[in-house]
């Protein structure tokens, strides 16, 4: 029996620019951070005794005589790039919705290969889950996806991600003073917007545009926050300095294309705004899910009793440093 645990993320500022579109030619870059919510994955060798040969159990539940037979498209094309045939047992357990924004499905990648790398008796580096994931990804399941998921919730913590010009990226640790990186994390508020989506319906429009250049000078402007952010990280500028250049950020990331925003986001973003919010964003390619704001902890319940009928749910946001783990290991024994 194997468990792993790997970290949900969010990312500050640069997304969009882990586009291989974009970062292959123009140059990418990501501040992100893995939180403490997670996936867990628990697998195991599967008996020979029932009519199935391998059971998968997330959001419904697989019964197959065939691992190519399994819908699930990370668990089926994962097992195929470890060449397991074997029946398994795998259950999925998540701390958070998925389709919200929070890098779930890489990070669902990231812990799975995680898994079966522990299954057949060997230890995965960060950086080559990291790769792993993004090749499943991208060329096994033919996902509309860029890179940062993979890279921060297999490396875990607070981290830059420089990409490109051509496909390569170089992943550096973003070192914050103890007091500073307590007084971000109290600043950060995490709400459900209560709507999910899928993700690679809005990026595939995004990729689009970055093709045939028609939001080149927003990406380019969205690169420039992000060279501005991470200076601002790295000066321990003040929190109303990051929260109102997360604000400069999501308002080019809103007009890339339809469907990043709506009217119900726009309208929780202003109530938060107008009562006392620095800033903050959608997370992940938009549409709903998780939205994060940088709001002085004196203002957070303002905030929340301004939005109590449009959010039910906010989640206490806390860093973690660890990334994919193994949790529990246990031989199989024949």
């Amino acid at each position: 029996m194997i468990l792993t645990r790997t970290p949900f993320r969010l990312s500050f500022f640069g997304g969009g620019t882990d586009y291989n579109s974009w970062f292959e030619k123009n140059k990418g870059l990501i501040i992100g951070s893995t939180f403490n919510k997670y996936n867990y994955i628990s697998v195991r060798k599967l008996p020979p005794f029932f009519v199935h040969k391998t059971r998968v159990v997330y959001s419904k539940a697989e019964e197959v005589k065939s691992n190519d037979l399994i819908e699930h498209p990370a668990v089926r094309n994962c097992l195929k790039f470890m060449d397991i045939t074997d029946g398994l047992e795998i259950h999925y357990d998540g701390d958070l919705p998925s389709r919200s924004g929070i890098g779930s499905s890489s990070s669902f990648t990231v812990g799975f290969l995680n898994a079966l790398y522990a299954y057949k008796g060997k230890i995965a580096s960060k950086l080559d889950l990291a790769k792993q994931a993004i090749y499943v990804e991208q060329e096994l399941s033919k996902e509309h996806v860029g890179i940062q998921d993979q890279i921060l919730t297999s490396f875990g913590g607070l981290n830059v991600i420089e990409m490109g010009p051509g496909n390569q990226f170089q992943v550096s640790p973003l070192v914050l003073p103890s007091e500073y990186k307590n007084s971000l994390e109290s600043h950060i508020m995490l709400a459900f917007s209560g709507q999910t989506r899928i993700a690679s319906n809005t990026a595939i429009k995004q990729i689009e545009k970055m093709n045939d250049g028609s939001i080149h000078t927003q990406m380019c402007t969205i690169h420039d926050i992000a060279k501005e952010g991470l200076s601002l990280f790295k000066s321990n500028s003040e929190m109303t300095e990051i929260g109102k250049l997360m604000d400069k950020a999501w308002q080019v990331k809103r007009s890339l294309t339809d469907g990043i925003s709506n009217e119900n986001i726009d309208e929780i973003y202003q109530a938060a705004i107008q009562n006392g919010a620095y800033g903050g964003r959608l997370l992940g390619a938009g549409g709903g899910g998780f939205l994060i704001l940088v709001a002085p902890p004196s203002k957070h319940n303002k905030i929340k009793e301004a939005l109590k009928t449009k959010i039910k749910v906010w989640v206490p946001f806390k860093f973690e440093n660890e990334g994919t783990k193994i949790l529990h290991y246990e031989e199989n024994l024949e």
